[in-house]
């Protein structure tokens, strides 16, 4: 099964045209089914709810998004700031949707100019066709397929944004698989806890399943762990392996930040410069974690509120954001552990 996780900033009705719906939290899920040249695809829609309200939603869903579909209703600053948004996580494949209201009209050639601004020219106009967009984002998938099969080769990481006991089942953790597979009895370390637990078994789209890949949305039932261990927003990943004997050395899949020199790239439309002493969130991962800048003269250093973990192998932009500015995201941001 090959699954493309797309982040849309748009219309419950748009999305309904392209997918089902089938789960509801701060974002909600859309997924629609269809075999390939035998290949069971899947494309699954994560939608903000609380957007523009709120940003983390929309961070979230660019967080396990790779492509983005974007419903135009009006050029306007949350226009301005989705476009900001999706540029800063680096989602470079996506499709513009120009749906007015009843009676507006918007100027494509304007939209046109805004993508090549925040650096989104290779994005596809559609109409609010479904099956148009569905077919729009089947090639898009084509297209990845290398890029998801190195994700998949990539050491695991699952940021977990659910957890609870199940009847019968016991402990479930649930989250996207960043990167990596994680297998039915594998042993698993949960970062910054430092917990750790067995998978008992798999869920994926409620089926249940040996093993999940990189894009996939998995349940896992964990024995010999406790929920204390996944409070606060834990990564799970497999432990690191330190073997004298045969000289095997294998970090954990991700670092811990407390402090970050931050080489951060101010998004186009962003006016506001930032000063010692301002509070800053940084997000990846699904992770959304408060700091608080330290010094500006040297390059950019950041004490986190709490530990931020950065994958270490090919880790995504950490897109920086200020929640009082008028356009709240600041850019895209490379991160430096500082000792």
């Amino acid at each position: 099964m090959a699954v493309l996780n797309i982040a849309m900033a748009g219309s419950d009705e748009l999305a309904r045209e392209i997918a089902k719906p089938v789960d509801k939290r701060d974002v909600e899920s859309y997924v629609h089914k269809e075999v390939v040249d035998g290949i069971q695809c899947v494309l699954s829609l994560i939608r903000p709810i609380r957007y523009p309200e709120k940003l983390r939603p929309l961070l979230s869903a660019l967080s396990a998004g790779r492509v983005g579909i974007i419903e135009v209703k009006e050029i306007d600053a949350t226009f301005g700031e989705t476009l900001v948004a999706f540029s800063a996580a680096g989602i470079t494949k996506g499709i513009i949707v120009i749906n007015p209201d009843s009676g507006g009209w918007i100027d494509e050639e304007q939209v046109k100019k805004s993508l090549v601004q925040v650096g989104l020219d290779k994005w596809i106009f559609c109409t609010g066709d479904g099956l148009v967009i569905r077919q729009t984002l089947l090639v898009m998938m084509s297209e990845l397929e290398e890029e998801l099969a190195k994700d998949t080769a990539r050491p695991l990481v699952i940021p977990v944004d659910q957890y609870f006991n199940v009847k019968g089942i016991g402990l479930v953790a649930i989250g996207y698989v960043q990167s990596g597979v994680v297998k039915v009895h594998d042993t698993l370390a949960m970062i910054p806890t430092d917990g750790s637990g067995d998978v008992k078994s798999l869920q994926v789209m409620d089926d249940d399943v040996q093993e999940a890949r990189a894009g996939d949305r998995v349940g896992i039932a964990l024995r010999n762990c406790s929920e204390s261990h996944l409070v606060g927003g834990a990564v799970i990943v497999h432990p690191e392996v330190e073997d004298r004997k045969s000289g095997k050395s294998v970090p954990l899949a991700v670092e811990l930040h407390q402090v970050s020199k931050v080489d951060l790239q101010i998004s186009p439309f962003q006016r506001r410069r930032l000063e010692v002493g301002d509070v800053i969130h940084a997000s990846i991962d699904l992770q959304f974690v408060v700091g608080r800048i330290e010094t500006i003269d040297d390059g950019l250093t950041v004490k986190w509120e709490t530990p931020l973990l950065i994958r270490r192998d090919t880790p995504p932009p950490v897109i920086i954001s200020q929640l009082d500015s008028s356009l709240r995201i600041m850019g895209p941001a490379t991160l430096h552990r500082c000792e």
